[in-house]
């Protein structure tokens, strides 16, 4: 009987570390929360990798010029797939405008919120029509 509550205890506890050790592999203090920022502006690229998915956006600057921002979504593939994504929902080209907690340090990226495609459709991390 000692043995099979010390191995209960013992899973317990690695599923326990397991979880806070999961939870902990990346921080979302880079990206200021209390603020939101719109972009509108053009893809330049999309990657559709674990364990994030990231977009590179053309925005134009006061400048004239255009500044490249990248925005981190926060998940891969797989989620966003659940939830009605697919790597062809945004293409290289394509101009849109995404929502986002920009980064605390002012460089040009942030943390995705939403985005209007090009046929007006609103997406969110949990899928369509959402705002």
């Amino acid at each position: 009987m000692k043995n099979k509550i010390l191995t209960l205890a013992l899973a317990a506890g690695l599923v326990t570390a397991g979880a806070g050790t999961a939870m902990a592999h990346h921080s979302y203090a880079m990206f200021d929360k209390t603020k939101t920022a719109t972009l509108t502006g053009t893809v330049r690229t999309v990657q559709w990798t674990n364990p994030h998915v990231y977009i590179w956006l053309y925005v134009p600057n006061d400048k004239g010029a255009q500044d490249i921002w990248g925005i981190e979504f926060g998940g891969g593939p797989n989620g966003l797939e659940r939830h009605g994504w697919t790597k062809n929902t945004l293409h290289v080209g394509d101009k849109i405008v995404l929502k986002i907690n920009p980064l605390k340090d002012g460089r040009t990226g942030g943390l995705f919120l939403n985005v209007t495609l090009p046929n007006g459709k609103v997406m969110t991390m949990g899928g369509g029509d959402q705002s």
